[in-house]
């Protein structure tokens, strides 16, 4: 018969609350819905991550290649622009003409001259100014892609925070579960040798420490990954000095999304706020650009205008005998368009057309983002009210179903497999508590994106022409330690 294991029994008890604590302290609602009140320490603590989070994001910002690479690209258009702008450079023409050819002697005959002129050519209406405009305008667009990066770029590090926290969780979770196991090794081991267990408990207690093992494993390889991954934008030396300190956390403060989900006119359309996201605003400068050559392709149908002046010099004498006079010329040309049908008016057509389909790429655009900030909304609902079932429900009933157990084993009604599982099925409620609690700030993350409610200050990417083919040093500053490790 077996003995009662009230010893290892309480220890697991004291260990169990513990992890489940610790869990609990991670894993309260802070955004779980709006109209729930928070508590101060929640929000205290909160408000600190969010605030170490927002540092490194600034940090990877000020040394992202992208941003300079768009500002580059921006101001690249702009230097077109003002070139396009610009007439054309005047042309030298230099020759002689009336050259008799059975001499060719200048000073034979009065008709031989040589020449020097000058020749400008004007372009039609205001095509200069509109294809500067046009320039400004497509630069404008591309400017605004450093906004659209920023937003990438904060949504990518924050889902990766969120995911690190988690992955910490866990972790922390599974010391504590590992640790509440080796207590019980230790034990049925004592008890073994007297003849007090069985042997295949404690070869069930020492594959379920192994278990843990693994699973610490695997958790800490998936934290190296995400250092890793985290430092694409911290640099090398972030990830060979600070990483390993960086504490993160699986839950944010999104109160700036919820407050614009709250004051949105719509429960369906959220149109107010995606039309301010850079990608929108990408399109309300290509669909201008667009006009603009509607503007470009109407001035084809004015004349082109071109002045031409010559000077002539001669040598030779005239038929009075008197050295022969000098020679000026002027012209001006002009083309007429007046047949349009195959050039200007399918231009003018093309020109018209783009303008449209730069309508509806926006339009379509909209839709796509109105829809995912519908579906994200989906998601964060049912995120919240199964989390809210966790923390009502589920985890108090696997507690209570592991003391039961716990308890049938005290009397020998239980087989020590039904404790393992009790535990197991408790410990895999507590990691599917934090994965949802993860998912659902993921789902916010997404949001703060489409919505434009990500909280960072970060200057103007400077770039000058130097930079091109001197390698950016992608390094952080050491100052972030204070700021990314507890």
């Amino acid at each position: 018969m077996r003995s009662r294991l009230e010893t290892p029994v309480k220890i697991k008890q004291s260990l169990l609350a513990l992890s489940i604590s610790a869990v609990n302290m991670f894993s309260i609602p802070a955004i779980a819905d709006s109209s729930k009140p928070l508590e101060e320490n929640i929000l205290s603590k909160n408000s600190t991550t969010t605030a170490s989070l927002t540092h490194l994001i600034e940090l990877a910002l000020q040394n992202d290649a992208s941003r300079k690479q768009y500002y580059a690209q921006s101001q690249s258009l702009r230097e077109t622009g003002v070139a396009s702008a610009t007439l054309m450079d005047p042309k030298l023409k230099v020759g002689f003409g009336g050259l008799p050819v059975d001499s060719f002697k200048f000073d034979e005959d009065p008709m031989t001259n040589i020449s020097v002129g000058l020749m400008q050519q004007f372009e039609r209406g205001s095509t200069l100014k509109l294809q500067q405009q046009k320039s400004n305008q497509q630069a404008d667009a591309i400017a605004l892609q450093v906004e659209n990066r920023e937003l990438e770029v904060a949504n990518a590090m924050t889902q990766l925070w969120l995911e690190l926290g988690y992955l910490q969780i866990a972790r922390d979770v599974l010391v504590q579960n590992k640790q509440l196991m080796e207590e019980m090794v230790s034990f049925i081991e004592t008890n073994y040798a007297i003849g007090k267990s069985e042997a295949q408990d404690l070869l069930q207690a020492q594959l379920q420490v192994s278990k843990l093992e693994e699973k610490l494993q695997a958790n800490q390889q998936q934290q190296n990954r995400v250092y890793s991954q985290l430092s694409e934008w911290l640099g090398d030396q972030w990830l060979n000095t600070h990483a390993q300190t960086t504490q993160a956390s699986n839950q944010l403060d999104w109160s700036s999304v919820q407050a614009m989900l709250g004051g949105s006119k719509s429960l369906t359309q959220h149109y107010e706020y995606l039309s301010a996201h850079p990608m929108v605003r990408i399109s309300d400068a290509s669909i201008a650009a667009s006009q603009t050559q509607v503007d470009i392709a109407q001035e084809a149908y004015n004349p082109q205008f071109g002045v031409e002046v010559m000077y002539a010099y001669r040598q030779a004498n005239n038929m009075m005998g008197e050295p022969a006079s000098d020679l000026v010329s002027a012209y001006v040309t002009m083309d007429i368009p007046l047949f349009t049908g195959n050039r200007q008016d399918r231009s003018y057509t093309a020109a018209e057309y783009q303008v449209g389909a730069a309508k509806l790429q926006k339009d379509q655009l909209l839709a796509q983002m109105n829809a995912k900030v519908n579906a994200l909304l989906v998601d964060k609902t049912n995120l919240a009210q199964r989390l809210d079932r966790y923390q009502t429900t589920l985890l108090t009933q696997a507690r209570a179903r592991t003391q039961a157990v716990e308890r049938g084993y005290q009397n020998n009604t239980a087989q020590f497999n039904d404790v393992i599982t009790a535990a197991s099925d408790e410990l895999a409620l507590q990691l599917e508590q934090a994965r949802i609690q993860t998912d659902l700030n993921i789902a916010y993350s997404n949001l703060a994106y489409l919505l434009n409610g990500f909280d960072y200050q970060v200057d103007t990417p400077e770039f000058n022409l130097n930079q091109a083919a001197t390698p950016v040093n992608r390094q952080p500053s050491s100052n972030q330690n204070s700021d990314t490790s507890e």
